[in-house]
């Protein structure tokens, strides 16, 4: 992607702390900032804005956008703009809507085609509200179910044939996840030979590619001590390590399957020890990101693999009960855009 386009910013669910976020890290990162813009309502943006400004912190002027390419002319302190239409006026803070969801909505469905028809770099998202997306009545449980939607829209394919996968990474962790919204059920049905090398086929390309040469992949087990050779369950035996084998066979540099709780220690990488493992592949939701989120949620990024487009998210949701009190922190949002940035540019 050519580096001079600016990357698109979502402005998430306008009840929620994603407007905040993104006016404090205008306002606190313009270095990092510099070459962004945010898709959504200017006036949600604007009253953000103000709730910064009533913090005794220096108040950003929203500056509309015309065409992508003034974007450069805007001066210092400014919070860019694009206004799309029929958004309607900023909700209450807190309050599940559909209006909201929608809202949310439009906005992340205009900045994944614009990023395919190769008008912007990227997109970063500000987070979403689950519920709202589905009293809206969009059909897809999250961003990265939506964005797999478009990109296979725009390639005219079916959705099968563009299989995607979460990764959450901060600086000592990467983690990606073989199933991602669902429930736990499905979820560990969901670990089949199938999923899982089609899950290490998708790391190694998308992780290959950032890093310059091949990743060390790390695969955890799904049952407790990785099952124990079929004490607590075959999953492992009969699903993951011949897709472990498979990918080998392919060249991917995947070992496993290991305990699930000692795997994620064994690839933290810190200024001590470097880690085992680039990046460990969990079997589902909560097994992978909760290592991460503990490390801190102040430093992980969500990065969608697989797609033909760079996206990028915070790491963090809503957080309904402090949306409007200036309390909201944007470090998150500042790393997705660096991230963002960096895998454009490679």
């Amino acid at each position: 992607m050519p580096s001079m386009l600016p990357l698109a910013i979502t402005q998430g669910d306008p009840a929620g702390i994603g407007p905040e976020i993104i006016a404090k890290a205008f306002r606190e990162a313009p270095d990092v900032l510099r070459g962004c813009f945010v898709v959504g309502d200017a006036a949600a943006l604007a009253r953000a804005a103000a709730i910064t400004s009533q913090l005794g912190r220096p108040a950003l002027a929203v500056q509309r956008l015309a065409r992508l390419q003034d974007l450069a002319q805007l001066p210092p302190q400014a919070l860019p703009v694009w206004q799309l239409p029929g958004l309607g006026s900023p909700p209450p803070f807190g309050a599940v809507s559909a209006e909201a969801g929608r809202a949310a909505a439009d906005c992340v469905v205009w900045a994944a085609r614009a990023a395919l028809a190769g008008e912007v770099a990227g997109l970063v998202t500000a987070p979403l509200h689950k519920e709202a997306l589905a009293a809206a009545g969009v059909p897809f449980p999250g961003h990265t179910e939506l964005l797999q939607a478009e990109a296979a829209r725009h390639a005219g394919v079916p959705l099968a044939q563009m299989p995607v996968r979460m990764m959450l990474a901060s600086d000592e962790l990467r983690t990606v996840l073989v199933s991602i919204h669902v429930a736990l059920r499905e979820a560990i049905a969901a670990v089949t030979a199938h999923g899982v090398l089609q899950t290490l086929r998708i790391t190694h390309a998308a992780l290959g590619r950032s890093l310059g040469r091949t990743p060390r992949i790390g695969v955890a087990g799904l049952n407790p001590h990785a099952g124990e050779g079929g004490l607590f369950g075959r999953e492992e035996i009969e699903a993951i390590a011949p897709a472990i084998a498979a990918a080998r066979a392919e060249g991917i540099d995947a070992h496993g399957p290991y305990a699930p709780d000692t795997v994620f220690m064994r690839a933290r990488h810190t200024a001590a020890r470097p880690g085992e493992f680039d990046v460990v592949l969990a079997m589902y939701h909560d097994q992978g990101l909760i290592p991460v989120k503990y490390l801190g949620v102040d430093k992980g990024v969500n990065v969608t693999l697989g797609l033909p487009l760079v996206r990028t998210s915070p790491d963090h949701g809503t957080a309904f009960d402090i949306a409007g009190s200036g309390m909201a922190d944007p470090a998150s949002l500042i790393e997705a855009v660096r991230m963002a940035r960096a895998l454009a540019h490679g």
